[in-house]
C-alpha cells in the first residue's frame, strides 16, 4: 500500500538554538522541514555564554560573520575566584595565588576546526533570533506562536498535532525531533525523563547596569571573561556574564534545598548570598538592577532513551546538567552538528528506526556523561577543579573540555585523574582538603550509585553498566 506524501520530512520541535541550527543544517542540505516554536522571538532566555566549540557549528552554517557584525562580547576566557574559604589549600601550591583567582584563555590549546581564539557571550533573545532566521532564510518553514500538543505516533508517518484557535490541527512527517528545551515534550508524553538523583539546582538571576566587571579582574583584559565566583554556602556559586559593553547578567545557583529552607523572599536570599563576598555584593551594589529577577528550577534530568523509531531528542530535550560550564548552548548545537548526520542517512535508506540514529545517541551520549564527569567532580571538591587547572601537567587537557571538545573519548585520562584524587581525599580524614568536600555528589563516586549509573548509561545508549565508563 502506497503511503501518502508526508506534509515535510522532518518536523522540529521547538525554535531555540538546537531546533534552529538544526533545521539550518537540514535546509542547506535541501531538506523539507519545519519548526514549530511556541513563543514569538525576540524572548528573553538564560543561558547567555558559549564555549569555543559552538564556532564549528557557526562556520558550518555560514553563521559565523553574523555572529561577528552583531557585536556580541567576545569571551576570551573564563576566570574562578573564591575568599577566604579557599585559604586552607591555597597555601598547598604557588598555581592560585594569594587571592584564590584563577584563568584560563582559550588560545592556549589550540583547538581543531575553530580558528578563533575566543567565543562569545550572548543576549538570548537576539542570538536565538538571528539563528532561526537564519534557517528560514536557508530553506526551512519556521511557525511561531504555535504550541505542539503531542506526537501521533500510529502510523507510518507521525503527525505533530497542534491548535489553531479551537482547532486542533496536524502536520505529517517523515519523522520528528524534539528540541523543545526544559519542555521535553517527547519526553513527557513517552514517559522517557528520569529526574537526575543528585543535582538539585536552583537559580535566581536578572541582568544589572553599570556594573564594574573589573572588580574582581586582574587585570583590564579579563573584564570581558567569563566569571564563576564560589560562595561560602555549600555548593553554590555565582556566574558573572557580560550581555553588552555596560550590561551584566548575575546569577545564584544553588541546590533548591538551600533556597527552600531559607524563610527570605527571593530578593533577599539573591543578596544574602552575595553578602558572602563583600567585595562582589558592594560593587554590584552600586550597579543599576534591570528588570525583575527570574528564577530556573528542576535543573537536572535524562532520559532512558534520546533516541526511538522516527524520533530523537537534542540539546535540553534530552539531557541538562547544572550550567556550571556554560554547557547547554553548546550542547544544543552540537547536538544538531551530529543528528543531521543520522538524519540525512535515514532519509537516503528511508529508515527511520533507532538503530539509524545510533551514531548520534553514542557520540551526544559520551559527551554529555563526560560533562557530567566533570560537573560531578567539581561540586564534590571545588578546589581540585582548580588545583588541575592551575598545574601545567593537566591544564591544557582541562581546557579542552572547557572548550567543549568533550565527545571524542570515552573517558578522559584527566577525570579518571581526579576522580582518583577524590578516593584519595575522601579516605584520609588528614588530607588538608578533607574537609572541602561538598556533599552535592557524595554517591556519585560510590559504587553504590546504581541508579546513576544506568541513568548515564541509558543517555549514552549503551544500554547496560560499562565499569570503565562509570564514576568510582
Amino acid at each position: 500500500m502506497e503511503h501518502q506524501k508526508p506534509d515535510f520530512e522532518v518536523g522540529i520541535i521547538g525554535g531555540g538554538p538546537g531546533g534552529a541550527s538544526l533545521a539550518a543544517y537540514l535546509a542547506k542540505a535541501g531538506v523539507k522541514c519545519i519548526v514549530f516554536e511556541r513563543e514569538l522571538f525576540p524572548r528573553p532566555h538564560v543561558g547567555e555564554s558559549l564555549v569555543p566549540s559552538s564556532t564549528r557549528v557557526f562556520n558550518d552554517l555560514g553563521f559565523l560573520e553574523q555572529m561577528e557584525s552583531a557585536k556580541f562580547p567576545r569571551k576570551f576566557g573564563a576566570v574562578w575566584t573564591a575568599n577566604e574559604q579557599a585559604r586552607p589549600y591555597a597555601a598547598e601550591w604557588d598555581g592560585l595565588g594569594p587571592d584564590c583567582h584563577a584563568e584560563v584563555r582559550f588560545e592556549e590549546r589550540a583547538q581543531p576546526g575553530v580558528h578563533k581564539n575566543y567565543t562569545y557571550h550572548v543576549d538570548r533573545g537576539k542570538f536565538d533570533l538571528m539563528l532561526l532566521q537564519h534557517a528560514h532564510k536557508l530553506g526551512a518553514t519556521v511557525c511561531e506562536g504555535v504550541r505542539v500538543s503531542g506526537v501521533d505516533f500510529s502510523s507510518q508517518q507521525p503527525s505533530v498535532r497542534f491548535n489553531v484557535g479551537p482547532k486542533e490541527m496536524g502536520i505529517n512527517v517523515r519523522m520528528v525531533v524534539d528540541a523543545s528545551g526544559r519542555q521535553t515534550m517527547l519526553g513527557n508524553q513517552l514517559k522517557l525523563k528520569v529526574k537526575d538523583p543528585m543535582f538539585d539546582q536552583f537559580a535566581i538571576h536578572t541582568w544589572f547596569g553599570g556594573f564594574d566587571r573589573n572588580s574582581l579582574a586582574k587585570s583590564s583584559e579579563q573584564g570581558d571573561y567569563i566569571y564563576i565566583h564560589f560562595l561560602p554556602i555549600s555548593n553554590t556559586w555565582v556566574w558573572q556574564i557580560p550581555i553588552t559593553d555596560d550590561i551584566t547578567s548575575i546569577g545564584v545557583v544553588t541546590q533548591k534545598a538551600n533556597f527552600a529552607g531559607s524563610k527570605q523572599d527571593r530578593e533577599k536570599f539573591f543578596w544574602s548570598a552575595l553578602e558572602t563576598r563583600p567585595s562582589l555584593a558592594a560593587a554590584l551594589r552600586k550597579s543599576e538592577q534591570i528588570g525583575k529577577f527570574k528564577e530556573e528550577g528542576d535543573y537536572s534530568y535524562a532520559m532512558k532513551q534520546i533516541c526511538g523509531d522516527r524520533f530523537m531528542m537534542v540539546g535540553d530535550a534530552g539531557r541538562f546538567v547544572d550550567p556550571i560550564f556554560s554547557t547547554g548552548v553548546s550542547i544544543a548545537l552540537n547536538s544538531s552538528r551530529f543528528a543531521h548526520k543520522d538524519i540525512l542517512g535515514a532519509l537516503e535508506r528511508n529508515d527511520f528506526s533507532r538503530e539509524s540514529f545510533q551514531n548520534f545517541e553514542k557520540t551526544i551520549g559520551r559527551g554529555t556523561k563526560n560533562w557530567y564527569d566533570f560537573i560531578n567532580v567539581y561540586y564534590r571538591l571545588n578546589v581540585l577543579f582548580t588545583y588541575f587547572i592551575t598545574d601545567r601537567r593537566y591544564r591544557l587537557d582541562v581546557l579542552k573540555l572547557l572548550q567543549g571538545d568533550v565527545y571524542d573519548e570515552a573517558q578522559p585520562e584527566v577525570l579518571a585523574k581526579m576522580r582518583a584524587m577524590v578516593s584519595k581525599v575522601e579516605q584520609n580524614p588528614k588530607h588538608p582538603w578533607h574537609g572541602l568536600l561538598n556533599d552535592l555528589t557524595t554517591h556519585a563516586f560510590t559504587p553504590a550509585a546504581s541508579i546513576t549509573d544506568q541513568m548515564l548509561a541509558d543517555v549514552a545508549g549503551m544500554g547496560e553498566r560499562d565499569d570503565d565508563l562509570v564514576a568510582v
